[in-house]
């Protein structure tokens, strides 16, 4: 059995904090792609890159619709693909929806969507995690700071840095409705978070973080050197972002939803091995297994 070089240490008895080993954009300057050379250069800088209309407002009707169907299904929710909100149990999260919905589906395989994925990651890709999130109005608890590449190496055995998110909003992302915050520039430093992976931690992880939250000295340190952006955007926008930036959101307490559909691309140069800091792998239907190429 081959063994992987761990690269980032985490999950141990101190924080770390490791400079980042792998380039942000894979492709060769010039690759062509939807990504213009400029907005890849701030990516590359910054961690992220906002596009202000990624799909039209017909689009973003027949996925709501698509949304609103999964959500009120009994038979999605008693699926364990399905995570509640622990006060309100109300579904907080649908996974793999490429799988389970062909709306969805399509999405992931529109040129829009995954072409910007395979500019940034030099490479086919495939889908390592999909989701829609729920956000509703009233009370809807947010994720706490993180990387999600900390946990993703960490608990599913991601070797390097070479995913891209994207967060498609599919309602109105307000400054007030707990949109998603980034610290800009972030990315360029991964941060080791302290404490021993739980067995079956992916269970509580997915309704309140812990495992793998930075310390409020690390936050309060990043943020004082990158600072904070906040998304607001209409439905249909769309934010791309690097696996390693420290993000998060807030509660949404006011009347207004925000729901998205949230889809993590992986180079398939970068297929999962087995966990660098945990004793077991996560669910495939959170860190697939399955690499076939999005096509």
């Amino acid at each position: 059995m081959t063994t992987v070089t761990d690269l980032y240490p985490s999950r141990g008895a101190s924080e770390v904090s490791t400079p980042r080993q792998d380039p942000v954009v894979w492709s060769e300057p010039g690759t062509p792609g939807p990504i213009p050379g400029a907005d890849l250069q701030s990516y590359e800088r910054d961690g992220f890159l906002s596009v202000g209309q990624l799909i039209d407002d017909d689009e973003v009707a027949v996925y709501r619709a698509e949304l609103e169907r999964l959500v009120t299904d009994p038979a999605v929710r008693a699926d364990e693909r399905s995570i509640v909100e622990p006060q309100s149990q109300e579904i907080r999260s649908v996974f793999e929806v490429h799988r389970t919905s062909e709306v969805f589906a399509r999405l992931v395989r529109d040129e829009r969507v995954v072409g910007r994925a395979r500019q940034i990651l030099g490479s086919d890709v495939y889908v390592h995690q999909s989701r829609i999130n729920v956000k509703p109005g009233f009370g809807a608890s947010g994720f706490y700071w993180h990387s999600d590449f900390e946990t993703w190496h960490a608990e599913d055995g991601l070797p390097n840095m070479r995913t891209v998110s994207v967060s498609i909003a599919l309602t109105e992302n307000f400054d007030t409705n707990g949109g998603l915050m980034i610290m800009p520039g972030s990315h360029h430093t991964f941060l080791g978070c302290s404490g021993a992976t739980p067995k079956d931690n992916y269970k509580k992880s997915l309704q309140m973080q812990d495992a793998g939250t930075p310390s409020d000295e690390a936050l309060t340190k990043y943020a004082s050197q990158h600072g904070i952006k906040l998304f607001t955007g209409r439905a249909g926008s769309a934010t791309w972002f690097d696996c390693n930036c420290m993000h998060g959101s807030g509660d949404n307490i006011t009347p207004f939803p925000r729901s998205n559909v949230f889809i993590v691309f992986n180079s398939v140069e970068n297929a999962a091995v087995e966990p660098f800091a945990a004793p077991v792998r996560r669910p495939e239907f959170i860190g697939a297994r399955d690499f076939t190429p999005v096509k």
